[in-house]
């Protein structure tokens, strides 16, 4: 297949690269204007100005748009609000609104989304027809969506990659929260209730890439969740991270968490509980590698 990506120096990004030109593919990474960190073939865009060397989408099969600004980088006053929501919306419009105006514009659109978009969940188990939430991430996550229509209009199948928080030691939160956990500061997170849906990153590059090029993923459009099939509580994800490291765990109190991020992120991160499963992915055939958090934890950093 021929593949563009955006977002391609991201955690994700990077690995999905490597991955598919592995398996034999070809794979075209859009860049920003002056970018000096890819190397092969490039599509430039720049979404600040508005503009996209839109030919270069021309006669491929298959897009995967990953990029947009951190959501989790920094405090969120309202400046990071608007840089978050509009780093997602405006780079979607440009995008879909491009393909939409090719002869020959790609057949698949593979589009990041969140979970995020499910808002709190309690305990209540939820696929991909849950509802959506009010909060800041949900209000995100529908107009990240909303902004695919043009591509939609125009006859391209769309996939909303509603991604969960992607486990990696190389980055993201798990990175994040090694060193403490290697020192016995690591600890659960309020109540410990809070379910925490969760996905290793060869599930989600391997689910990416399923849902690309399996015929048995051939008809999905729409929402697909990618998180692991057994999402876990804090409490039972900071003993496995422990255990992984041979380390003890302890409490770990919001006031630190809430001082360095701000009250809305920190809490958001770690005390919203999201208790999402792969209803889509497990229809389309997709089987999971490390489907339990203990054994995913040990692969990852045992």
């Amino acid at each position: 297949m021929d593949i563009a990506i955006t977002g391609s120096t991201g955690l994700v990004g990077r690995r999905l690269v490597d991955e598919l030109r592995t398996d034999g593919h070809r794979v075209v990474r859009v860049v920003r204007p002056g970018s000096t960190k890819v190397a092969g073939e490039t599509i430039v865009w720049d979404i600040e100005a508005g503009t996209i060397d839109a030919a270069g989408f021309e006669g491929l099969d298959a897009v995967v748009h990953l990029a947009g600004e951190g959501i989790a980088e920094k405090r969120w006053t309202e400046e990071q609000r608007r840089r978050i929501l509009d780093s997602r919306v405006d780079g979607t419009t440009l995008l879909c609104e491009a393909l939409a105006g090719l002869d020959q514009p790609p057949g698949l659109l593979l589009s990041g989304s969140a979970v995020g978009l499910y808002g709190e969940t309690g305990d209540r188990v939820t696929d991909e027809t849950g509802p959506a939430g009010d909060d800041f991430p949900a209000t995100v996550v529908l107009a990240w969506e909303a902004a695919t229509a043009p591509a939609e209009a125009a006859g391209i199948r769309v996939v909303h990659l509603r991604t969960g928080v992607v486990l990696s030691a190389d980055g993201g939160a798990l990175a994040k929260q090694l060193l403490p956990f290697k020192l016995g500061l690591g600890g659960r997170a309020g109540p410990g209730t809070q379910y925490l849906s969760w996905v290793h990153i060869d599930d989600e590059i391997g689910a990416i890439i399923h849902l690309l090029a399996s015929p048995e993923a051939a008809e999905v459009s729409g929402p697909a969740n990618l998180t692991a099939p057994e999402p876990v509580t804090n409490s039972d994800f900071t003993k496995a991270l422990g255990a992984a490291l041979h380390r003890p765990t302890t409490i770990l109190p919001m006031i630190g968490p809430r001082l360095l991020y701000g009250r809305d992120l920190a809490d958001s991160l770690l005390l919203t509980s999201q208790r999402v499963v792969p209803g889509v992915l497990e229809s389309a055939g997709y089987t999971f590698e490390h489907p339990e958090i203990r054994p995913a934890l040990v692969d990852l950093v045992g």
